[in-house]
């Protein structure tokens, strides 16, 4: 029997020690009446705390452990002749289980803050002993699939994905506080659009239709224009079929919005603000740090065209090795027409639109919207000629959307910036992954279905 299944057995037999005195070690009503911060606050008062137990010193008729909680940690005493029988129970914790604890603050003669227990409830008896808190858990694929041991074991993980959240509400403060309003659009959709990208396609079995997941929320949005509204923004969750790499992730998070009556010029002073006062809110700064190389973030961004960058060849793959060497905030701008089909053009080759860049990444995608129906058609066929030679990304010609276009939508400006790449800048990250709870990971073995699909191939 393997080590982990012989600590494992052990913590089994505790469990079932604990049912046979009558202790239910999974309860469902918990006293807890502070954080373990407020509790260290309490010196010479009651306290009542939860946590998971960090590690635990017994000296034989006295317990001291460690327990933990979101807020911090702190020490746990307990006294066999004061708890009588009860002491027994405290003898088959393990690490990782969760207590509470009800008794008084007081510090100990070595200065620790402790609380002496009058009262406890074991709450959770885990069954699988966390890795060691000093070798941790180091394996990046193993913190990948296992984030919740990576939380628990590493710290900087944790602060990361609070960054992360910062990040989101600093993202939302400004869009809320310059007049746009959060909305959510369809995740599975008829037809996809608003991206140049291979969509996901599932099954709706109560319309029995096959539909897409959602690439982009754009086609949407825009139809929000068409009805009313003026400045509408979606923290949207988009799904690309696509390959994945450290700078692109199939699943990813993008703010994405629209604004009535602004154009590309109006965008760009809008994005200015926007990074800069989201780093300020964030980081106390505009700048950002990676490798060592701090990245001031200053008005205005650097701008330079599409072809100027590229040496006047108009490839997307040229683009992208060329902006690697765009360090400050650039915009770069005239995007080739046929690689935004939705966007106005300035002439027939070229659109009113940009590309932001920063620190060698690009960070999205900005343009003044077509909203010229007839124009947007042809755009559209000339997307279906491109998917007719054998481009999987071209963008499908959506017949509602045209029509919402038909109605009337106003001039207006829109702007999808991918968040994950964006959170990994102002975190100094080099990959995706890391700034993502739950990236997918490929599963160690097949499952059923691709089991079957590869039967069927070889058929």
């Amino acid at each position: 029997m393997q080590r982990g299944e012989i600590l494992k057995e052990e913590r089994l037999k505790h469990l079932r020690q604990l049912k046979k005195m009558g202790v239910d070690p999974y309860p469902a009503q918990v006293q807890r009446e502070q954080t373990i911060i407020d509790a260290l606050g309490r010196l010479g008062q009651p306290a009542a705390v939860v946590g998971r137990v960090l590690a635990i010193r017994s000296h034989g008729k006295t317990i001291f452990f460690d327990i933990r909680d979101e807020s911090g940690k702190i020490q746990i005493y307990a006294r066999a002749d004061e708890l009588g029988s009860r002491f027994s129970e405290l003898e088959l914790l393990d690490e990782g289980d969760f207590v509470a604890v009800q008794g008084d603050v007081f510090t100990t003669k070595l200065g620790e803050t402790t609380v002496h227990t009058r009262s406890f409830q074991i709450l959770v008896k885990t069954l699988r002993p966390l890795p060691s808190r000093w070798h941790g858990l180091k394996d990046v694929e193993e913190r990948f699939r296992k984030r919740y041991l990576d939380l628990l074991l590493n710290p900087e993980v944790r602060q990361l994905f609070d960054l992360r959240v910062r990040v989101m509400k600093a993202l939302r403060n400004v869009m809320d506080s310059h007049g746009f309003i959060e909305v959510e659009t369809p995740t599975l959709q008829p037809i996809y659009g608003g991206a140049s990208a291979r969509p996901f396609t599932t099954h709706y079995n109560a319309y029995d239709t096959d539909v897409f997941l959602k690439i982009a929320p754009e086609l949407y949005l825009k139809r929000l224009l068409v009805g009313g509204y003026e400045k509408v923004y979606e923290m949207s969750r988009n799904f690309r079929n696509e390959s994945a790499d450290p700078t692109h992730n199939p699943e990813f998070m993008e703010l994405e919005f629209y604004a009535a009556y602004w154009d590309d010029e109006a965008l760009m002073k809008f994005t200015e603000d926007l990074i800069i006062e989201t780093l300020e809110m964030v980081r106390g700064k505009a700048e950002i740090e990676i490798n060592g190389e701090v990245i001031p973030v200053t008005r205005p961004f650097d701008r330079i065209t599409f072809a100027e960058l590229t040496g006047g060849t108009m490839a997307d793959e040229t683009f992208k090795v060329a902006a690697k060497k765009l360090r400050k905030p650039t915009f770069v701008l005239q995007t080739p027409r046929y690689l935004v089909p939705l966007a106005k053009g300035l002439n027939e080759q070229v659109a009113r639109s940009f590309q932001f860049v920063m620190a060698g990444l690009e960070l999205a995608k900005a343009f003044a919207e077509c909203n010229d129906p007839l124009d947007q058609r042809h755009q559209f066929e000339l997307q279906a000629e491109g998917r007719a030679e054998g481009d999987e990304e071209a963008q499908p010609l959506d017949e509602e959307f045209l029509e919402a276009l038909e109605y009337g939508m106003p001039p207006a400006a829109g702007y999808g910036m991918g968040l994950e790449r964006f959170i990994a800048l102002v975190a100094g990250q080099e990959t995706l992954r890391q700034t993502m709870y739950f990236p997918f990971m490929k599963p160690r073995s097949p499952n059923k279905l691709t089991k079957l699909k590869a039967k069927e191939a070889k058929k």
